[in-house]
């Protein structure tokens, strides 16, 4: 089916819709800067995990992040090479599986490395092993988010590691960026070199980890690069990884919904959609962030949810058809009254929300579908009762 890829008017149920052009321009990208920089630059399921895209992505790169077993089963299987993978914890009944499926394994703690390195080497000999560390510095401000937090779970301080790192130890992995600049990173960067680089010498790779959101139109690359390269010279043998996950499918493409009802009160106008914040646009109410709506401006509340005078007609609050009383956000101002059926776009809802989905009250999940460059849909995945039944069984 061909579709418009502006109002998408051929759609009459909800769907995630990724752009392949828009995809592909993600990935062109971030390959021009692994090449340019010297990094291998890989993608994070925690983001993105539509496995069905994989053979473009193989085009571009050759290797994915896995923080579960399920995700590094997909790697493997699906993605066609072994995962770098993380977990805050390792359990004794997958770490056989994980290890089988990963080129690269992180552990959390030295008393997770202490109980289960020697297995994973016995399961995968080649797998290379190495600790998160935690640099006690983050710029990330939503605390639900933040990685560096007093009283993390995440990554060994500097005054836990011994001087010299036991040998199967080959890198250092930190994650302390959130959709951050370059300028962040840099900042970020001098820290992890003041508690961390007297162990680079035993090292033969570091891990960025995500948050390089360089996808993003003011994204200055070419800062990025730099600082890479910079490092470079500082520690020559360090093979250097980022693994971004919205850089991959940041602005590529929207969720479509359908208006179902209009209701008022007290003044208040909700258009009630045929999807859900808390269920398909979960990261909207969890961050929270205000998502751009196609067509619509954005309008600004009070405290206490009311507007201000003067702002003209046709404003409403978007409403999901869950039955949690918090499923709405607002508000938007739309160039007309909104009808039953006709579309409501949200914009850049691809990575982060495909794989943050639920069944909450068992509501139809939107479907998944893959728009070429010549406007050709072609659907990858419609969900039904039974995927909801199953869920149970």
């Amino acid at each position: 089916m061909k579709i418009n890829l502006t109002t998408f008017e051929e759609l009459h149920h909800p769907v995630y819709v990724l752009e392949e052009s828009r995809l592909r321009r993600n990935l062109q990208l971030i390959s021009q800067v692994s090449q340019a920089a010297d990094a291998e630059i890989i993608l994070a399921f925690k983001a993105f995990a539509l496995w069905k895209t994989f053979p473009i992505f193989r085009e571009y790169i050759s290797a994915t992040t896995a923080s579960s077993l399920s995700e590094a089963r997909l790697g493997y299987e699906e993605f066609g090479s072994r995962t770098h993978t993380f977990s805050p914890a390792y359990t004794d009944d997958e770490i056989d599986e994980i290890a089988r499926c990963s080129s690269h394994l992180t552990f959390n703690s030295l008393s997770q490395w202490q109980r289960l390195a020697d297995r994973a080497k016995t399961v995968n000999p080649s797998i290379s092993l190495g600790v998160r560390v935690n640099p006690e510095y983050s710029e990330v401000e939503t605390v639900l988010y933040n990685p560096c937090a007093p009283g993390t779970r995440f990554g060994v301080l500097n005054s836990q590691l011994p001087e010299q790192l036991p040998s199967s130890i080959e890198g250092f992995h930190c994650h302390t960026l959130c959709e951050s600049g370059p300028d962040v990173f840099q900042r970020t960067l001098a820290h992890i070199e003041e508690r961390f680089s007297k162990w680079f010498p035993q090292l033969k790779w570091i891990n960025f980890g995500g948050g390089h959101l360089m996808t993003r139109n003011d994204y200055d690359t070419s800062l990025l690069i730099s600082i890479l390269q910079d490092f470079h010279r500082r520690y020559p043998h360090l093979h250097v990884i980022l693994e971004p996950g919205s850089a991959f499918a940041w602005q590529t493409g929207p969720l479509v919904s359908q208006v179902v009802d209009v209701v008022e009160n007290h003044g208040v106008r909700t258009a009630i959609l045929n999807v859900s914040f808390t269920c398909h646009m979960p990261d909207c109410l969890e961050m929270p962030y205000h998502p751009a709506v196609r067509f619509a401006r954005t309008i600004e509340e009070d405290a206490e949810g009311r507007i201000p005078d003067g702002q003209g007609e046709h404003i409403y609050r978007l409403g999901g058809c869950s039955c949690l009383s918090g499923d709405f956000m607002g508000r938007w101002q739309f160039d007309h009254e909104l009808k039953v059926g006709e579309n409501v776009i949200f914009e850049d809802m691809i990575h982060y929300t495909t794989v943050k989905t639920n069944m909450f009250n068992g509501i139809t999940h939107p479907s998944l579908a893959l728009a070429h460059a010549d406007g050709e849909l072609e659907v990858l995945r419609q969900y039904g009762y039974e995927d909801y039944r199953s869920r149970m069984d």
